[in-house]
């Protein structure tokens, strides 16, 4: 063993090094990891986010002439125990017309709960032009042990929405929000 030799390196150099290591790899995921899958999710047509405001400006005109099909989706989060679901899977709409629906939550627990329902829309170039004018997912839903609840859900898909889209899907998912949100479970 007379030709290898160990040399010492210094515990802080190597500290040093590892967290240098560690703060790159946290930046490289949130300065380009997340808007290169942004620009993905835009390019397939995936994950189309809401602005998760009520829309305030009803169109004038409904556009005869065409029909857009709007397919709805619940899902529920994992750990989330509660039935879920909407009246209408799909609906065939004008576009320019408003159009209502309902989804309905059970709460099969012996305990009070909160959720909350995040929306998507696909494909995401839609989202620009899918109003909601009533939403449940406008509101946390606190809902009492094994009770039942209707949710609202009123929209307008715009007159604008580009002639090469003519099905539309809003998927919500249901999160369980009861550990985060106690004055919810207060007014029950």
């Amino acid at each position: 063993m007379s030709g290898l030799r160990l040399s010492k390196v210094p515990a802080t150099d190597t500290a040093l090094k590892l967290l240098a290591v560690a703060v790159l790899m946290f930046s490289f995921v949130f300065v380009v990891m997340v808007p290169l899958y942004n620009v993905l999710c835009d390019a397939l047509g995936i994950n189309g986010k809401t602005s998760g405001q009520a829309y305030t400006s009803v169109p004038v005109s409904v556009d005869t002439s065409r029909k857009v099909t709007v397919q709805f989706v619940a899902i529920n989060n994992d750990g989330m125990p509660w039935t879920f679901a909407p009246d209408d899977r799909v609906m065939r709409v004008h576009p320019g017309a408003a159009t209502g629906t309902m989804f309905h939550a059970v709460n099969p627990t012996n305990a009070n709960m909160v959720a909350q329902a995040i929306p998507s829309i696909s494909p995401s170039r839609a989202a620009a032009f899918f109003h909601k004018t009533e939403c449940f997912c406008f509101d946390q839903q606190a809902l009492a042990s094994n009770a039942t609840v209707d949710m609202p859900l009123q929209f307008i898909v715009d007159q604008e929405l580009p002639g090469d889209i003519h099905t539309i899907t809003l998927s919500y998912t249901l999160f369980d929000i009861t550990d985060s949100v106690q004055d919810g479970l207060a007014a029950l």
